[in-house]
């Protein structure tokens, strides 16, 4: 899990303590930080100081949020107003605990939000030698991992649960991009070239002239 707060004592007594319950946590003493790692790992849990340096902790929810990963967010702060609470609630937090607390509390609730995000988990799908995990992030071509970036991972998620159905390029860049993504962007051509070469041979993205791309299922 992500650990974000700017207290280092703190944070490494919680690393430490989580390391004992057998937990494995990565500490982020800043909102810079803690966005850093949120691009380049697939974090479980959050759990998030409102009050750190540089983007706050309610930014970093929002952001989490917005990226649709389903990870839970425990809010973690000083701030024990009921009018704080239901601010940190409606920023998308799944929990909220106070300081000071007891450790063992926190493991308690951070289990049983990870018993949530368990049974909320999406299906694993399978397809033409692809195994992709929408939960973990992770994708396998015949039993070998593949690195993808975040937007190529969107673009084969859309493509995989096609199961072999074409995708246009405006339903890419609907599903994929934000609302704010130019139209006659190339982009989607450019993340689908990228995306072949990650995946390796043979081929495994068809084009299909003037309706889109799918994936190509050996009949």
């Amino acid at each position: 899990m992500l650990i974000v707060e700017d207290e280092l004592h703190l944070a490494e007594a919680i690393r430490d303590g989580l390391r004992r319950e057998a937990i494995a946590a990565d500490i982020a003493g800043d909102g810079d930080t803690a966005l850093e790692l949120l691009a380049v790992n697939a974090y479980e849990i959050a759990v998030l100081d409102r009050d750190v340096p540089g983007p706050t902790g309610d930014e970093i929810a929002a952001h989490i949020v917005a990226s649709d990963s389903g990870m839970p967010i425990l809010m973690l702060t000083a701030a024990d107003r009921l009018d704080d609470k239901a601010a940190g609630f409606e920023l998308g937090a799944d929990d909220y605990l106070t300081k000071p607390f007891a450790l063992r509390e926190l493991v308690l609730r951070l289990r049983a939000l990870d018993r949530r995000r368990a049974h909320a988990r999406p299906p694993v799908r399978e397809i033409a030698g692809l195994r992709l995990d929408p939960f973990r992030r992770e994708v396998h071509r015949d039993g070998r991992y593949v690195a993808l970036t975040r937007k190529q991972f969107a673009v084969l998620e859309v493509l995989v649960a096609a199961e072999g159905g074409v995708v246009s390029a405006e339903e890419l860049l609907e599903r994929a991009w934000d609302e704010n993504a130019d139209p006659f962007t190339n982009a989607v051509r450019i993340t689908v070239s990228a995306l072949r070469k990650r995946l390796g041979e043979p081929g495994i993205i068809a084009t299909v002239a003037g309706a889109g791309y799918r994936i190509d299922i050996p009949v």
